[in-house]
């Protein structure tokens, strides 16, 4: 067979695919080193005001790297980073792994019960971590386990005019007790060079955390091979350059900050733009200040961006590649943000099990629409990469019949961290078993329905609630919907949704109800419809429907 016969999605791209394997021997710290040997000076960190070099970031990972070895931080140990979006994120990435250790990234909203887990879980001798953070969270934690080492940091560090910018009004700095701080370490390591570590392929570069919605998260074990391959996948597909720079809208624990921001930003090198935390108007000010071209991170994102107070105050022509993944995408929300700003937002899917993208919508292509659910397509697979839909016995399914997404590649990771029933769960016979339900079209495109835990059986009818969000989506007060199934002594469950409006605007919820009776079958139609300010969301931007399912969700 042919490589279009094997996969006829390939016929899709036009463009000669680059040659993406020409790091296949490489691990992610061969990636770091090689940067530093070809572009020593160029930009590699852009936070608020404020510019790190390759070089910059070389000589503090060093000199933190060798702190670690000198406090006791063994090879192969796991350290904790707990924090924002922030240069030292990166700093201590590189640093890990010119110790030879594994990266923990714990998500800067985790508080006392969760940390604790992860770092026993995990194993993990060290964490940095913010100040603040260790103020309200770690210094509990401590109590319960504890941790060899702490070094904290500020996001006041590295920032040279904090008072001009308002995401940082309310900082300050904290001293946390049995600590060290992380500039310190760096001052009194200046200039001093670990002994060099080689990294196998096979070695774990990160331990990232699934949310863990189906029970106690679980450590995927994303491999210096996973990390250099999914790098290439971003730098290739999309086409980026060394004169493209990188926003940071996704958080770096996540594991699209982790590929889609830094790993990428080192493999360039090219520029990656940081600003503490996602905050709309300073998101826009960082596109202006820095000329950013590119960027993936979640559709509420840019919901945010498009309704931002001072959005018409900033000059974001620069930006000329967007992407958007880790959950729905409503075709009303990509029409609104094109006419605002004239970019089209591209679909990307991928998931912490496969290091982020195992789909991309080509740059030259736009999504596809499922003419029965009007979903947009989340792209074709990548090279290298396969993906089927399966039904519950496992066989493969024709075009457009729905079933569960499963997929196979050099970016799939070898399983969870010291769980291996799960692992034996999750991955079979060579593919790993999303829990995505979609389809796939006759030409190759991929259409993800939902979770296959978020269904909603009404009375024996089954309710995909993006179909429904999507519905509501298309009215024009609607700013973010999210539908659950709420127990209902009747039906069994029923559609519940939740609606935050548009600034400006107003809709009651029987408009709202009405206007999806006109576009959906009568038994998805949400009965009972609530208002919010804002609809809670992972720090990632995807929605909390569990949040939303609790009965204390309902006012």
């Amino acid at each position: 067979m042919t490589d279009r016969e094997q996969a006829p999605w390939l016929a899709l791209y036009d463009a000669d695919l680059p040659q993406h394997l020409h790091l296949e021997h490489s691990s992610a710290l061969d990636m770091f080193r090689a940067a530093v040997a070809a572009a020593p000076d160029s930009s590699l960190i852009h936070y608020l005001d404020t510019t790190l070099t390759v070089a910059d970031v070389d000589r503090m990972s060093d000199a933190l790297a060798v702190a670690l070895v000198d406090k006791g931080f063994p090879r192969g140990g796991r350290l904790a980073v707990y924090m924002q979006n922030l240069p030292q994120y990166l700093i201590a990435m590189v640093a890990i792994w010119k110790t030879g250790g594994v990266m923990v990234s714990i998500n800067p909203m985790y508080r006392h019960r969760e940390v604790a887990y992860i770092l026993e879980d995990s194993g993990a001798s060290g964490l940095l971590c913010l100040q603040s953070l260790c103020e309200e969270v770690v210094s509990e934690v401590r109590k319960q386990r504890p941790v060899d080492l702490v070094v904290t940091t500020s996001e006041l560090d590295f920032v040279q005019v904090p008072e001009n910018f308002v995401i940082l009004k309310d900082s300050k700095r904290r001293k946390c007790s049995e600590t060290e701080d992380l500039l310190d370490l760096l001052d009194r390591y200046e200039g001093r060079r670990p002994d060099p570590v080689t990294a196998t392929l096979d070695d774990v570069a990160f331990l990232t955390y699934t949310s863990g919605t189906t029970g106690p998260a679980k450590g995927a074990m994303n491999t210096h091979r996973n990390v250099v391959f999914t790098a290439q996948a971003y730098r290739d597909w999309i086409k980026l350059e060394r004169d493209d720079v990188i926003l940071g809208i996704a958080p770096l624990f996540h594991i699209t900050g982790l590929i889609g921001h830094m790993a990428l930003a080192i493999l360039g090198p090219i520029p990656l733009v940081l600003a503490y935390r996602f905050e709309p108007n300073t998101m826009l000010e960082m596109i202006q200040r820095w000329r950013a071209t590119f960027t993936i991170g979640a559709i509420t994102a840019f919901t945010a961006l498009m309704n931002a107070p001072t959005v018409d105050q900033w000059d974001i022509s620069s930006m000329r590649k967007v992407y958007t993944g880790g959950q729905p995408v409503p075709a009303a929300t990509v029409d609104r943000f094109e006419e605002k700003f004239g970019l089209y937002i591209r679909q990307a899917y991928g998931l912490t099990e496969t290091t982020s993208p195992t789909h991309f919508v080509p740059l030259d292509r736009r999504s596809p629409a499922d003419p029965t659910s009007g979903a947009l397509s989340v792209g074709v697979p990548i090279f290298d990469t396969q993906a089927q839909v399966i039904d519950d016995e496992g066989n493969a399914l024709p075009p457009w019949e729905v079933g569960e997404i499963v997929v196979s590649g050099p970016q799939v990771v070898p399983g969870y961290w010291q769980n291996p029933d799960e692992t034996a769960n999750a991955f079979r016979d060579g593919w790993f078993r999303t829990g995505d339900v979609g389809l796939v079209d006759a030409d190759g495109w991929f259409y993800v329905v939902d979770r296959k835990k978020d269904q909603i059986n009404a009375s024996g009818y089954k309710v995909w609630p993006r179909e429904v969000e999507d519905a509501l989506y298309e009215h024009p007060a609607v700013r973010e919907a999210a539908v659950v199934g709420v127990p209902d002594q009747y039906r069994g469950e029923t559609v519940k949704a939740f609606v935050s409006l548009r600034p400006g605007m107003s809709a009651t919820a029987e408009e709202l109800k009405a206007h999806s009776r006109d576009r959906l079958a009568t038994y998805k139609v949400p009965r009972e419809i609530e208002f919010m300010d804002e609809i809670p969301k992972t720090a990632s931007g995807k929605i909390l429907r569990r949040e939303l399912r609790r009965p204390s969700a309902t006012r």
